[in-house]
């Protein structure tokens, strides 16, 4: 990798962790950026009685799961190699497969696989810390904003 190039991407990156580090929502949800680059993007959220969604079982809920996936899938766009100056999420499929663990991490990764003129698509799959049985999984259509040429 050149010097620009990786120039580039650590631009790249330093753009995507100040968006959704200016998110209000990502802050009041406390999300932490894990890995940004090259079109992946990795976000955790701790546990938080506040998110809880069934009082009875502590289960987060799922609009908060929802939420770190979509923000996920903006980063990892974010951070394509096909210079993306910002996104706007278009549609987003969440398949839940089972409830997280009580007390757990949240983390969810998501990988923007193919960029159009104007869409990237995403996939996107959430944990707690069994690594083995997802949470959820996601696929996702975003805006492509591309940077103005100087």
């Amino acid at each position: 990798m050149t010097d620009e190039t990786e120039d580039r991407a650590a631009d790249k990156a330093r753009i995507a962790r100040q968006f959704i580090e200016a998110i209000p929502f990502s802050k009041a949800l406390a999300m932490s950026l894990d890995e940004i680059g090259d079109g992946l993007a990795v976000i955790s959220m701790p546990y938080s009685d506040d998110l809880v969604g069934d009082p009875s079982t502590g289960v987060i809920h799922g609009g908060a799961v929802s939420a770190l996936m979509d923000t996920c899938g903006g980063a990892a766009v974010m951070s394509h190699p096909e210079a993306l100056a910002g996104t706007a999420t278009i549609d987003l499929r969440i398949d839940y497969m089972r409830p997280a663990t009580p007390g757990q991490t949240i983390t969810a990764r998501a990988q923007c696989y193919h960029v159009t003129r104007s869409v990237a698509f995403i996939r996107a799959e959430a944990f707690d810390h069994d690594m083995d049985r997802a949470v959820a999984a996601a696929t996702g259509a975003f805006t492509v904003e591309r940077r103005a040429k100087s």
